[in-house]
């Protein structure tokens, strides 16, 4: 089921215990929850116009007849203030949130207008009402920012923070993955308390747990958004890994050795071409069964 309908049917309170499961396993679960929470907290509490009335009536004058005429439409316009009130507080609050599928990429255009490619399997999360005091996103996955120049301009993920003021750059986030590269300008990466700074043509990247060097890199922008992944000695796990975000098949390694270091690239355009690409510097053969792919050795 698709994320649109599991969270339409979550908002009806009307997922069966399969639904359930699948709802809990969407990358944004805890966001959800918590802007759920956020807006009961706001909801605006009940609001009974004669009861207001009558707790009002004792003190007011026992013939003021007049007042008795426009007393209740105030108290009626006072309780549509509350509410909608409480519906801005809520909407103002919000943060935008943008994914993309399998094979899919997308450009954003942020508030500032700045930049951001996202690449497949990726989502980006932000809030346009508290941008001009604070340009900041959550990723996860992988894009590519063009900053506006202005203030610091921060790249929030589970493996560190990239903070910058105008510049150019690379951000790469997936499971036991961290790559930053800068294009242009000058970026902050700060990862376990610790910040690097990056000169244009330098990568900050930790794969499972160790920090890499990197050749220079002397491309102008990532390979990635002319359709192409590119890798230099990255564990084939990881190859594999990327390979599955670009194409929607499902990789079956379970006769190979995936701790073996890859260096090439492959299309995202040619599913062949890219298999090609990926076994044949490594001496291995690959069988196709519907969106199955098994590789095998040599």
């Amino acid at each position: 089921m698709k994320r649109e309908e599991l969270i339409k049917k979550w908002l009806d309170n009307n997922l069966n215990p399969e639904e359930q499961n699948a709802f809990e396993q969407l990358e944004d679960y805890n966001q959800l929850i918590k802007m759920d929470a956020t807006l009961k907290g706001f909801k605006a509490p009940e609001f009974s116009v004669d009861q207001t009335y009558q707790t009002l009536k004792p003190h007011l004058k026992s013939q003021s007849s007049k007042t008795n005429q426009w007393l209740k439409p105030l108290l009626r316009i006072a309780a549509v203030l509350a509410i909608g009130f409480s519906v801005y507080f809520y909407t103002s609050n919000l943060d935008e949130h943008i994914e993309t599928l399998v094979a899919q990429q997308t450009t954003i255009q942020l508030p500032d207008n700045s930049t951001v490619d996202l690449n497949a399997n990726s989502t980006i999360t932000f809030n346009e009402n508290s941008w001009s005091k604070t340009r900041a996103v959550t990723l996860n996955g992988e894009a590519f920012f063009k900053v506006a120049k202005g203030e610091k301009f921060d790249v929030i993920t589970s493996d560190g923070i990239v903070s910058v003021l105008g510049t150019q750059f690379n951000v790469k986030q997936r499971e036991s993955y961290f790559e930053v590269t800068c294009y242009e300008g000058l970026v902050g990466v700060t990862h376990n308390n610790k910040t690097v700074k990056l000169k244009p043509g330098h990568t900050f990247k930790i794969i499972d747990g160790k920090q890499l060097t990197a050749d220079k890199e002397t491309a102008a922008q990532p390979l990635w958004l002319h359709g192409e992944s590119s890798f230099k000695s990255v564990p084939l796990k990881h190859v594999i890994a990327e390979f599955e975000n670009q194409y929607d098949l499902q990789i079956n390694t379970d006769q190979i050795d995936t701790s073996r270091l890859f260096t090439g690239s492959f299309t995202h355009n040619n599913l062949d071409l890219a298999l090609k690409s990926v076994t044949i510097p490594l001496n291995l053969s690959y069988s196709k069964s519907g969106k199955s792919i098994l590789l095998k050795r040599e």
